[in-house]
């Protein structure tokens, strides 16, 4: 003991003088790392967006008719005029282009970009896209200094990066961090998610800062944070820079995204649904039903189809599907990789207007018990020229929450057809999940019950 302690007691000794001095330069022939070249290199690509607009307030109580009578109030939103501060990047120095955030500059009437040597300049919108909030900015200046932008696709979970930004108003801010995770979605239901999540610091006013490689290179730009207090909690997104891509080609050109449609609807293909079709461990979008006319329907998409890459890119769940989608144009030729009967085939569609409508149908008519319980509140007989009619569906009930209606026809569960009611009880008895295909009118869907 007195050995061990007498030897860290010589080595706290003779590290005390290091405590409170700076790195060396070098530990013997190896250099000490240092991110400092490559932010002075891309540092000046990143700007300050600061922006000044009215919006209109609405007092809650005035949405009562009887608070406003009797007070003699008018039902008037009143405006108020506010400031913002968010981040943004040049991605082409020639053009004079910034990428930022869509909500950076919502409902902004005036756009000032500063950039890092503190010339100021007014920017205008080119375009900006809510769903997948990205907004791309022009400004009429020279010497601007673009970055690089990565193939966002070949970053892994554990690679290093380094988020710049303005937090708070306060300037060029840098923070370190890795790759926690890639392919987030679910902050946004209605937006296009695809998000690169770091534990790099993204504050406020870190929005549309540029998420950079160890080599200086652009793969996302930091777009939210997951936090109940407003801080950081080592939990950010950002929006890859392949998005981006896609997103900005559209804007400079149409000033919008114009999004087509494939004319499908989808669900995610869950492990326990994937047991019950016989496909082992496949991942994918399980195809519901396809609509009449659309472009799935043309190119011989089916309903229980399982759709398992777009492109030759894998589509891991329906949020996947839906964003390889939902960044293409109408016209767009899109290669599908599909499993169908536990077959792979491949089909080629080209992406329609996003005018499309579900089609439904209705039909004519006790169910007998012992049924999944998903299938609770379902009045289900035996069909005329075989299968299963649900005569009726209770509003509310598990069934209506899982999309049966009155008049559809169960004809299969899973693979295999059923003619009765009898054969559709066997067929799902002890089943924790399944899938019933179901014709609608003209129209065949696909329902997972769980």
């Amino acid at each position: 003991m007195k050995l061990t302690y007498g030897f860290a007691a010589t080595l706290l000794c003779a590290l005390a003088p290091l405590a409170s001095a700076q790195l060396p330069a070098q530990v013997g022939d190896t250099p000490v790392p240092s991110l400092a070249p490559m932010v002075k290199r891309i540092s000046p690509a990143v700007v300050n967006i600061a922006t000044r607009g009215t919006v209109q307030e609405q007092n809650p109580l005035l949405n009562d008719p009887f608070f406003r009578r009797f007070f003699d109030i008018p039902n008037t939103p009143r405006q108020r005029q506010f400031q913002s501060a968010g981040s943004g990047v040049i991605v082409d120095a020639k053009q004079g282009y910034i990428i930022t955030n869509a909500h950076v500059i919502e409902n902004a009437d005036e756009i000032t970009v500063t950039l890092l040597d503190n010339r100021s300049h007014t920017a205008k919108v080119v375009g900006k896209d809510p769903g997948s909030d990205v907004a791309l900015l022009k400004v009429q200046a020279t010497n601007l200094t673009a970055i690089p932008i990565a193939d966002s696709d070949r970053i892994e979970v554990g690679d290093f990066v380094v988020a710049i930004g303005n937090p708070f108003g306060l300037g060029h801010t840098v923070t370190s961090g890795i790759v926690s995770a890639l392919g987030r979605s679910g902050i946004n239901p209605e937006g296009y998610e695809d998000f690169i999540q770091t534990d790099a610091s993204i504050n406020p006013g870190n929005s549309g800062g540029a998420l950079v490689s160890l080599n200086g290179e652009l793969v996302g730009i930091n777009s939210a944070i997951l936090s109940r207090t407003g801080g950081n909690i080592g939990i950010g997104f950002a929006i890859p820079a392949n998005m981006m891509k896609t997103v900005m080609a559209q804007l400079e050109k149409y000033g919008e995204v114009k999004r087509g449609v494939l004319g499908v609807n989808i669900q995610t293909l869950t492990p326990d649904i994937a047991e019950s079709m016989e496909l082992g461990n496949v991942q994918g979008a399980l195809v519901s039903q396809v609509v009449e006319g659309s472009a799935a329907e043309k190119a011989g998409i089916r309903a229980g189809d399982i759709v398992t890459a777009v492109n030759g890119k894998p589509v891991k769940d329906a949020a996947g599907l839906r964003n390889s989608i939902g960044l293409l144009s109408v016209g767009d030729r899109v290669d599908v990789a599909l499993l169908r009967d536990g077959k792979p085939r491949r089909v080629t569609a080209v992406i329609g207007e996003n005018n499309l409508a579900a089609q439904s149908g209705s039909g004519p008519g006790p169910a007998p018990g012992g049924l999944h319980s998903g299938l609770e509140g379902a009045d289900l007989v035996d069909a005329q020229g075989g299968g299963v009619l649900v005569r009726a569906v209770s509003d509310g009930s598990p069934a209506a929450q899982r999309g049966l209606r009155a008049g559809d026809v169960i004809v299969a569960v899973g693979r295999g057809r059923v003619a009765s009611v009898a054969e559709f009880r066997r067929a799902t008895e002890g089943a924790a999940a399944f899938v019933v295909q179901i014709r609608r009118g003209n129209a065949n869907l696909v329902i997972p019950i769980r």
